[in-house]
């Protein structure tokens, strides 16, 4: 006779140094954050030819931008003669070259080199082959993404495959039309916390009716502890005398116009590793973008998302803004509690996940693999 293995209620989270050792950090940039797809700005940012945007990326830093066709390219932001940083600013605009301030070797918007001092005196220099190096860029949802890797790996396999894990069938995130939206709300907030403890927060919904009362009285089931996205395919349902997704409960604006009568009134969540998360609600997208500067540090950019329509009407969007604002700050102030107490020798060998946490640990597991380890396992 047979017996079904019992699964053991608390299993380990990662260990507390994975949290606090820039070892492992410098690993995380080149394992995970310079080898697989990374979300780095909003296309519509860029909306004209020259608009460039510089992001941090693991160790490297890339500029990305719109060339006179109108198409997104990506760069490192390293001139090639003696390696000065092109750009110092996060955000700009250039009218027709990028140059570098320290000794003018200029490049157009592909790229190339095309001018430097005395340039026309060294016939021998391939203005390609001493171009500005590039990054592989697709987009997305609206969103620029890039990939430092010299053969990155399938996007759709990675990128679009999230939304396909969790909602079990891509057409399902295509409803919302995100590329199509616009911008209604930016938030850059800087969090004091690794940026695996910001994951695993967004993945759980255990702490949703200690410290989230707003959220909880909009959907009502994660007081019970149960995030959006333990189940596969499935929507948290807004309460039955909730109009809308907003702070107060009342009314937000129109269904989007190809989401569907099964989505409408649910709330949807995907993580898309490893730093992205896509919120979906009947009339707008929240999409969150972290980019983790250190093992303690990570800066995270949140937009808020509407019908083109409702953004040009200039159109109060301070309710719906407000309830995920203050979930994101109740959700921040957790994690940064929470970094001080992985260098604790209480958490040496980790934490524990509860039955509806367990999800958690495939990520872990994920993690893990990246870096080339072993994950703890079960608490016995």
């Amino acid at each position: 006779m047979t017996t079904t293995p019992i699964t053991p209620s608390l299993i380990a989270t990662l260990p507390g140094h994975y949290y606090t050792d820039p070892d492992v950090f410098r690993q995380e940039q080149e394992r995970v954050f310079e080898s697989l797809w990374f979300c780095a700005v909003r296309s519509s940012d860029l909306d004209r030819p020259g608009a460039f945007r510089t992001v941090q990326v693991g160790r490297e830093n890339v500029i990305i931008t719109r060339n006179r066709q109108g198409g997104l390219r990506a760069f490192l932001n390293v001139c090639r003669h003696r390696g000065a940083r092109l750009c110092l600013e996060e955000s700009g605009e250039t009218r027709r070259t990028l140059q570098c301030p320290y000794h003018a070797w200029t490049y157009d918007l592909d790229g190339k080199l095309i001018a430097a001092p005395n340039l026309i005196k060294m016939p021998d220099v391939d203005r390609v082959a001493y171009g500005l190096i590039n990054v592989s860029l697709r987009e997305w949802l609206g969103y620029a993404w890039v990939c430092l890797a010299d053969e990155p790996p399938s996007f759709e396999d990675t990128v679009v495959h999230a939304a396909v894990e969790r909602l079990s069938d891509v057409a399902a995130i295509e409803h919302y039309g995100t590329e199509n939206l616009a911008l209604g709300k930016r938030i850059t907030y800087d969090v004091k916390a690794n940026w695996k403890l910001i994951v695993e927060n967004f993945m759980e919904c255990y702490h949703c009716a200690t410290i989230h009362p707003e959220l909880t009285e909009v959907l009502p089931e994660f007081a019970d502890g149960y995030a959006a996205q333990y189940y596969v395919g499935h929507g948290a349902e807004f309460g039955a005398d909730v109009k809308g997704f907003t702070v107060d409960g009342s009314e937000g604006f129109g269904k989007l116009p190809e989401v569907s009568a099964d989505q409408d009134r649910r709330y949807y969540a995907i993580t898309v590793k490893p730093t992205v998360f896509v919120n979906l609600v009947p009339d707008h997208v929240i999409l969150h973008r972290m980019f983790p500067l250190a093992e303690d540090r990570t800066v995270v950019e949140c937009d808020w998302l509407y019908a083109p329509e409702v953004v040009a009407s200039g159109a109060d969007v301070s309710r719906s803004v407000e309830l995920f604002h203050r979930v994101n700050v109740q959700d921040f102030e957790a994690c940064e509690r929470t970094q001080p107490a992985m260098s604790s020798r209480a958490y040496r060998k980790g934490g524990v996940l509860v039955p509806n946490e367990h999800h958690i640990g495939i990520f872990h597991e994920w993690l893990v693999g990246r870096l080339g380890g072993a994950h703890a396992g079960p608490v016995h």
